[in-house]
């Protein structure tokens, strides 16, 4: 079936969307754990393999070890036939072909990059080297650094506006927006922004509005793109990740992960930005994209290792899709495999043994909330705690009853969220042999570092 067909036969069942995802359109999310990148047919909302850039965790603790490490940021060129996976760990920046799946060359930059992208004329790949103070400029066909962009230190992603003559580059340590020239690679503008901590930035399918999420003050920030000032500040909801656009009878809305909460949120820009929605989704919702014409948007679940899929019209998760684990970034790419069936170079999924998830909540009447997944390594486990609505600014230890050392330690922040990471023995201690079976073990989180206190959150 042409598009064409495709259009007109989408017009008579939906108006949400004048188009349906295609068989040549991908989805792609960068899979932090398992360092691969997972690829996803839209139209069957199917996994059909992953791309391997490196070996899972605890792998990559070898002294020998080649690959790379914290599979973390995604972008892909304006042809939609090369995406580019970052890694932080490895301070990669992988070029991929979206046909054959096949890596096409690798550029190491700097420490700790965060996202990369394009430039409008997909000659260039800016990445935003969030361990330094510049953004690292790579020939998108040599693969080689050519030249860097002085920034404030800490920059963390970087999106060209509709015309593709300014770039607009957020930052993961200090509150502010640069605005640079795309050819001069001059700077026009610092816009200060209301925290520190910016993980995404992404520029409306109009091009008049800039969005940029606030993780650690759960916040979302509306720039005016051509007079580069703040419209406004919207309180979204702790640990709010990425932005995406959706698109309901003709009109754009904002789609905004809120990690936190374990939800989408919906957003109708206007005078004044408004919820419309609110869509629950799976755990800790990460990266998000709509598909090119509004109707699906793609969400990946960090906590949960799957992509929900969420029809626009209905406002609901239609479909869940298994992926690799810890998925960060997501991004959909029409047309990325035009002939074929874009399978080559893919590796099946590692079915790993089943997660262990608990959801943390607090007494009744008490606010707090969060989640502890557990990922098995072999040996040893990878545990992810989440947690919000907590005292600001304060220690809190995680453990398991009938423990007195914490499986981790962490501190929020000035909102009363926060997040941590360990890799230890986390089955054996959570289901001892005198469990019953199909009893999830009780885990509680306690204000200090020490057994003793009150639990302010359990798992059950």
């Amino acid at each position: 079936m042409t598009r064409t067909a495709i259009l007109a036969a989408a017009l008579l069942v939906s108006t949400s969307a004048f188009a349906l995802p295609a068989a040549s359109d991908r989805v792609y999310t960068a899979d932090q754990n398992s360092n691969t990148v997972s690829v996803i047919d839209p139209v069957g909302n199917k996994l059909l393999g992953q791309i391997r850039l490196g070996n899972p965790r605890p792998d990559v603790l070898s002294p020998l070890y080649k690959g790379e490490v914290n599979v973390h940021g995604l972008g892909f060129s304006p042809d939609h036939k090369t995406l580019v996976a970052v890694s932080t760990v490895t301070n990669s920046v992988t070029f991929i072909d979206t046909t054959t799946n096949a890596v096409k060359g690798t550029t190491y930059v700097g420490r700790n990059p965060h996202e990369a992208l394009f430039t409008p004329d997909g000659r260039e790949v800016w990445a935003t080297v969030r361990g330094e103070d510049y953004l690292s400029v790579i020939d998108a066909t040599t693969f080689r650094e050519t030249g860097r962009i002085p920034t404030t230190s800490g920059p963390g992603m970087t999106k060209f506006s509709a015309d593709g003559t300014l770039a607009f580059v957020a930052n993961s340590f200090n509150p502010v927006l640069e605005v640079f020239d795309a050819a001069s690679h001059d700077l026009v503008r610092r816009i200060p922004v209301v925290s520190p901590f910016v993980p995404f930035v992404q520029v409306s399918p109009d091009g008049r509005d800039v969005w940029l999420t606030h993780k650690d003050v759960g916040k979302v920030t509306r720039v005016d793109a051509r007079t580069l000032e703040v419209k406004e500040v919207i309180d979204s909801g702790p640990i709010s990740n990425h932005v995406g656009f959706g698109t309901v009878n003709g009109e754009t809305l904002v789609y905004v992960t809120i990690g936190g909460e374990n939800v989408v949120k919906v957003f109708k820009p206007g005078s004044k930005t408004e919820v419309v929605a609110t869509i629950p989704v799976g755990a800790l919702p990460h990266g998000i994209w709509g598909s090119e014409d509004g109707s699906r948007i793609y969400v990946g679940l960090e906590n949960g290792d799957k992509v929900d899929v969420i029809d626009t019209a209905a406002q609901k998760v239609i479909a869940e899709i298994p992926v690799g684990q810890a998925p960060q970034a997501l991004v959909y790419v029409p047309g990325a495999v035009p002939e074929g069936g874009g399978t080559d170079n893919l590796m099946p999924l590692k079915i790993a043994s089943e997660n262990l998830t608990l959801t943390l909540r607090a007494p009744d009447g008490v606010a707090g909330s969060g989640m502890v997944v557990s990922r098995n390594l072999g040996l040893v486990d990878a545990i992810d705690v989440s947690v919000a609505r907590l005292k600001p600014m304060t220690e809190y230890g995680v453990f398991f009853e009938g423990q007195d050392e914490p499986v981790v330690v962490l501190k929020t922040n000035d909102k009363g969220a926060g997040m941590a990471s360990s890799i230890g023995p986390v089955r054996r201690i959570a289901a001892p042999e005198e469990l019953a079976p199909g009893k999830s073990p009780r885990l509680v989180v306690l204000e200090g570092s020490q057994m003793g206190a009150t639990p302010v959150l359990t798992s059950r």
